[in-house]
This record gives C-alpha cells, sequence and structure tokens, in this order.
C-alpha cells in the first residue's frame, strides 16, 4: 500500500488528537530565564536529558550572569562547569564562542532569524528552531529531538532516518499552527510511554492505530509504503 500525502495528513490529525488529550500541559522542560540561557541549555540538551541539563544550569545559570561572562571564561574552566553532561569539551568550545561572536557580531543581542541561528557555533536546525519559538515566538519548522525521531518513525508518519529529512516529510502533513505544540507531545508521550527500549504499547492510547503496536506487522519503508494491518476485525 503506498500511502500519499492526505492519508497520512489523516493519520497524523488522529495521533495529535490523542496526545493533546493525554498531555494538555505538554512544554518546553528546560529552564532559562532569558535568551541566551535558553541557547545555552538547547545547546546543553544534545544527547543528554533536559532533567540532567536543568541540574547543571541551575548552578551554573548563578555562576554566569552575563553574556560577558561566558565570553570571559577559559573553555576549559568552562568544561569543568559542565562536566556531567554529554560532550562537554565540545559545548564548552561552543557555548564560549557563541557568546564572543553574539557580543562582537549581534551586539550581545540573540540572533532572531534561522541563518544567523545557524552560522553561530553549535547551532543546528533543532537549537535554531527551538531558539526561534520558545525566544522569539517564531515557528519555521518543527523541533526533531531524538523522541520525535523515533516516534514519527514508530508511529508511520516518516521512513527517513536524517534528522532533516525528517522535519520537511513531517512539515508536509503537520498543520504550521500545530509545529511547537507536536514536538512537545512526543517528547512527553517519549517520556512516558514509547521510550527507545522497552515500549510500553500494552498501555498505549494509540494502541488502535500505532503501526508498531501488536496489532500491525511492518513492511518495507523504502518505496514510501507504510504498514499492513493484520488481525484487525
Amino acid at each position: 500500500m503506498i500511502v500519499s500525502d492526505k492519508e497520512l495528513k489523516k493519520h497524523s490529525s488522529r495521533i495529535l488528537k490523542i496526545l493533546f488529550q493525554e498531555y494538555p500541559d505538554a512544554e518546553i522542560s528546560l529552564r532559562y530565564s532569558n535568551n541566551f540561557e535558553l541557547l545555552v541549555a538547547v545547546i546543553l540538551s544534545a544527547q543528554c536529558t533536559d532533567e540532567r541539563v536543568n541540574m547543571v544550569t541551575e548552578t551554573l545559570f548563578e555562576k554566569y550572569k552575563t553574556m560577558e561572562s561566558y565570553a570571559d571564561v577559559g573553555a576549559d574552566e568552562f568544561s569543568n562547569d559542565i562536566a556531567s553532561v554529554t560532550y562537554f569539551n565540545q559545548k564548552a568550545r561552543w557555548i564560549v564562542s557563541t557568546a564572543k561572536e553574539i557580543i562582537e557580531r549581534h551586539d550581545g543581542e540573540v540572533p532572531s532569524t534561522m541563518d544567523e541561528l545557524l552560522a553561530l557555533p553549535g547551532v543546528g536546525r533543532k537549537t535554531a528552531n527551538v531558539v526561534l519559538q520558545h525566544a522569539y515566538g517564531e515557528t519555521e519548522g518543527i523541533v526533531v529531538d531524538t523522541h520525535v525521531m523515533r516516534l514519527s518513525r514508530r508511529m508511520g508518519l516518516v521512513n527517513k532516518k536524517n534528522r532533516d529529512a525528517i522535519e520537511i516529510e513531517l512539515m508536509k502533513i503537520i498543520p504550521k499552527e500545530k509545529w511547537r505544540r507536536y514536538t512537545h507531545l512526543m517528547i512527553a508521550h517519549g517520556r512516558a510511554i514509547c521510550k527507545a527500549r522497552g515500549p510500553k504499547c500494552d498501555s498505549c492510547p494509540m494502541g488502535e492505530i500505532c503501526p508498531s503496536s501488536w496489532l500491525y506487522s511492518e513492511v518495507d519503508l523504502s518505496n514510501g509504503k507504510l504498514w499492513d494491518v493484520k488481525g484487525r476485525d
């Protein structure tokens, strides 16, 4: 069965309806008090849990009060401050360099456009999308983190593996006004039910429509095929 965008839009609509009911208050879980702290937190969150990032930034944001304080610190010292997050040495270099660039090239203001954000060290589309959405209320794309990647594939919405390709496919079938909430709903469901290991399919509210539930069998996705249903009455 070849699945059209129209069918995928219908499928995504059913998924979103259920998720909205299950997680009405789903929102960003990173804690921050200004745009630069948001940028720092998102950079730290790459391949790391938001819970861990919030633990680190609780003291980090007390120590570094201004963007200048980030720009002036040595990368080695900053690495020690964030040593409990993944890839802390690389992230330290990115954050210190990003602070310097924002001060020198953007008058100390976190950029508000996709292109300018992507030019900063350590900033990819995921980070840029988060900053635009939560700092400036601008939605140019869908934030694709590990939860969104995993769940979007499991639920049969995409068959891509590349983060950017997944975002492009999702933007075709998810209404723009729901792009921001889509990410938070997927994250909430990924943490609660659809975990990377040992997903709780038996208690999932989408058991009747999710292709990865016991009611379905996965088929080849390489040619746009989705899923074949088996055992349905």
